[in-house]
């Protein structure tokens, strides 16, 4: 082994110094972490586009992937106990099913064609929300398939293009949970679909030095920004809490389109 080879096994990681990365970096964790607080769960989409501005989307995925999971611990601590089991019970095996289909299929699975088909199911939901149920005051009941089709569907989305929350809310908003019962049962899901997702993402190659030490570096907007999802959760009246999470689908489901056909014409 030469003497360089050496030098670099015992220097520290290097984290990614570009200023303009961290002018992008920064919102984006922040805005996830509002999302991970269980306010708006679809802004958890904006964190890899807004750090792909300055960096690969690979490298970003990679980067927020450890970030997350401390939110996720962050949010399960202040939304402990919170949560629907039913739910859980339903979905979460599903989406460890949808994981492993991601993970099989990562060779041939275009995530450009998977961001399309989520941001046209978004719009879907919500323009049918708009036209007929945004009256109804009635829940639709727990319905053990459609939690396994759209927690398949949820769980896929998440490990092929970080595009798991539309999916997971078309099942669980017209259930009209209680907010902070629909943010809990939400931080539990993603928190356990995002720690599922470790051994894969590292068989695949997604993490690196580089990458690891600059989530250390933007680890600690991490619990500044779920706190005030939390906050805002809770302050929330339940009626206006829907109207914005529905509302913030249409951008997120429009950037989705936006970005797999931009990407499979380039």
């Amino acid at each position: 082994m030469l003497a360089g080879d050496l030098d670099r096994l015992h220097s520290p990681p290097c984290m990614i110094t570009d200023p303009w990365f961290y002018c992008a970096a920064i919102p984006a964790v922040f805005l996830v972490g509002l999302s991970k607080g269980g306010f708006g769960g679809t802004m958890a989409l904006v964190g890899v586009p807004m750090m792909a501005l300055v960096i690969s989307p690979v490298a970003a995925a990679g980067i927020l992937l450890p970030i997350l999971i401390l939110m996720d611990l962050i949010a399960l601590y202040a939304w402990r106990g919170t949560f629907s089991k039913t739910v859980l019970a339903d979905m979460l095996p599903a989406s460890v099913l949808g994981i492993s289909l991601g993970y099989l299929t990562s060779a041939y699975a275009p995530p450009d064609a998977v961001s399309i088909v989520v941001g046209l199911l978004s719009l879907w939901f919500v323009t049918n929300w708009f036209l007929h149920a945004r009256h109804a005051m009635t829940p639709v009941p727990e319905n053990r398939r459609r939690a396994w089709a759209w927690g398949v569907g949820a769980g896929y989305g998440s490990f092929v293009a970080h595009a798991g929350g539309p999916t997971f809310q078309i099942y669980v908003l017209p259930l009209r949970l209680a907010p902070p019962v629909y943010a809990g049962t939400a931080v539990v899901f993603f928190a356990v679909t995002n720690v599922a997702k470790l051994i894969p993402y590292y068989a695949l190659g997604q993490f690196s030095y580089e990458n690891l030490a600059t989530s250390l570096a933007l680890f600690p907007v991490a619990p500044i920004a779920t706190f005030c999802g939390v906050w805002l959760v809770k302050r929330l009246e339940p009626e206006l809490f829907y109207r914005i999470v529905y509302g913030l689908l249409v951008p997120v489901g429009l950037k989705l389109i936006y970005d797999g056909l931009t990407a499979i014409s380039a």
